[in-house]
């Protein structure tokens, strides 16, 4: 089932520390733990009693959504990553390591395999993207023998695709797919060199942007799982004889 952005250099201090600030407000990033529709191919080899799944961030549930049948939904909440990245007063440090655990609950049911697609990127005060910009520099760590493996053929710069290889029984949480996150330190070096005359200045090129996480959960059935998340997800995977496991 598929679930469903000055001279220089006598102003460098005061500019990186506009630039920290900047960032601050990159904290909010936005969140969806969506189920989109099963397969009708598979609908009557289909428990529909209840999937669901919740997005866990850190700890605490951000986003969930159950699924119950036809059009009928519960438990429909979303909110957003990041918003508990920094402490009270505390500024945003490019290089240092935050806390960043993301992980998914299944909150159906029925046992269910997941996959999530996380998105970063990088946008304007309008929150427009910018796609000159560099998502390589939003370093999500994906800690090793975690259950979660990347899918490096479906996943860009931009976009990564991580699939748990192991049934989740419902009630149960997924160990993190992410463990830290990390902006490089680099984006506070990077500048453009503006000559007008006799007057040239420094313009840093992520002065004025946030850095954004979105994250979108899939819940697929475990009976016939193959041929389920063939239909849901497109991908060709081995099952475990006792349809607990996925390979690929």
């Amino acid at each position: 089932m598929k679930k469903n952005k000055i001279l220089f250099p006598k102003k460098v201090a005061l500019l990186l520390g506009a630039a920290a600030v900047l960032l601050l407000g990159s904290t909010v990033g936005s969140t969806r733990a969506a189920l989109t529709y099963y397969s009708e191919n598979y609908s009557a080899q289909m428990n529909l009693k209840h999937i669901g799944v919740s997005l866990v961030e850190n700890g605490q549930v951000v986003s969930s959504r159950d699924y119950v049948s036809g059009n009928e939904w519960s438990g429909n909440t979303e909110g957003k990553l990041l918003a508990n990245m920094l402490g009270e007063k505390e500024k945003f440090t490019p290089g240092k390591q935050y806390d960043e655990a993301i992980s998914v609950t299944n909150s159906g049911d029925i046992d269910t395999f997941v996959r999530v697609i996380i998105t970063k990127s990088w946008k304007d005060k309008e929150g427009r993207k910018n796609a000159e910009l560099s998502p390589d520099l939003i370093e999500l760590n994906v800690p090793e023998n975690s259950g979660w493996v990347v899918a490096e053929d479906q996943s860009t710069p931009e976009r990564m695709v991580l699939y748990y290889t192991k049934a989740l029984a419902p009630g149960e949480t997924t160990p993190g797919l992410s463990d830290t996150i990390r902006i490089d330190e680099s984006v506070a070096q990077q500048v453009n060199k503006v000559t007008d005359g006799s007057t040239v200045t420094y313009q840093y090129k992520y002065d004025g942007y946030s850095f954004n996480l979105d994250a979108e959960v899939d819940a697929v059935q475990t009976h016939n799982a193959k041929a389920a998340i063939k239909s849901a997800w497109g991908v060709d995977v081995s099952v475990s004889d006792d349809e607990s496991s996925i390979g690929f």
